[in-house]
């Protein structure tokens, strides 16, 4: 008989668990894989907000929009991310956007823009 209690308990866990992943999986909200890095103030940021307000990019392109002058934690992640292109920490700059899919950073306002004009399907 304790046999058949260990063996029910133990279906039970594995049924919680496999229903806690499930509900964690498809209920979290996921990050985005596309990150834009910008500063208030910045002259060639202000030239990619024009663009994506004027394409509504914000509509066809899924994408984070992260503020580093005023934010530590953005400036921080920033500066994590230039590593990953290979960028030297004296040359991080904004505007920045980051690809994760394909793991590059694209640099300025041209760069930028090309991308989202890519993504969007925009000539």
């Amino acid at each position: 008989m304790n046999k058949k209690i260990l063996w029910i308990v133990i279906i039970v866990m594995i049924l919680a668990g496999a229903s806690a992943f499930a509900f964690w999986k498809y209920f979290t909200p996921q990050k985005s894989e596309i990150i834009y890095f910008y500063g208030e103030g910045c002259p060639h940021c202000a030239n990619v907000d024009a663009f994506l307000q004027e394409n509504k990019i914000e509509e066809k392109v899924s994408f984070v929009k992260k503020e580093v002058f005023n934010n530590n934690e953005n400036a921080k992640e920033l500066v994590g991310v230039a590593q990953k292109c290979g960028l030297p920490s004296d040359q991080v700059g904004v505007p920045l956007l980051w690809d994760s899919p394909s793991s590059k950073c694209y640099v300025g306002d041209v760069d930028v823009i090309n991308f989202f004009k890519e993504k969007a399907g925009i000539e």
